[in-house]
């Protein structure tokens, strides 16, 4: 038994060796950079991966890779949901500012066509990655097959309109 925890315990290793940098960058850009959450979300995807590490794809071709970015994803929709559902809470202390103002619709609002006003910034081939991989929910490598492009070329697309998109929206 205590052979197996060995074994367990250098894949999970390996695994946050060789992805955890990537996985924390990709959660915090989809949490706003909110660096509490981002590293809360990175440390169930590693939960997750521990509980399902029989079942994890081999790293050799990448799968365990996009497993565990895909994992972390649903996690951010799903803590962006559980939020949009529970109600904001505030501190019962006597230091309430009661002028403030806390619209959150407002804030989505404005955040949301600060990224639509973003994305119209971008290139045709950029927007054209981005949908393919975050909307369409396709690898890197079937994005480059079915553009006719190499791989080198949708991940340097994907990483400049991803960096446009975060300047565009932290400026505006």
């Amino acid at each position: 038994m205590t052979g197996t925890a060995t074994e367990t315990d250098i894949r999970i290793r390996e695994l946050l060796a060789e992805h955890g940098s990537p996985l924390t960058r990709f959660v915090r850009g989809l949490t706003m950079g909110n660096p509490q959450t981002a590293d809360d979300l990175v440390q169930e995807t590693l939960v997750r991966a521990w509980r399902n590490l029989d079942s994890l794809p081999p790293d050799s071709d990448g799968r365990s890779r996009r497993w565990l970015f895909t994992v972390a994803r649903r996690l951010v929709i799903d803590e962006a949901r559980r939020r949009q559902v529970r109600p904001v809470e505030v501190a019962a202390d006597g230091d309430l500012d009661y002028g403030a103002t806390g619209d959150e619709t407002a804030d989505t609002a404005i955040a949301h066509q600060a990224l639509r006003h973003a994305v119209e910034q971008l290139t045709m081939a950029h927007r054209r990655v981005l949908h393919e991989i975050y909307y369409r929910d396709r690898t890197v490598d079937e994005v480059a097959v079915d553009l006719g492009i190499p791989v080198g070329t949708v991940r340097s697309r994907l990483h400049y309109a991803l960096r446009a998109l975060r300047a565009a929206v932290v400026e505006g």
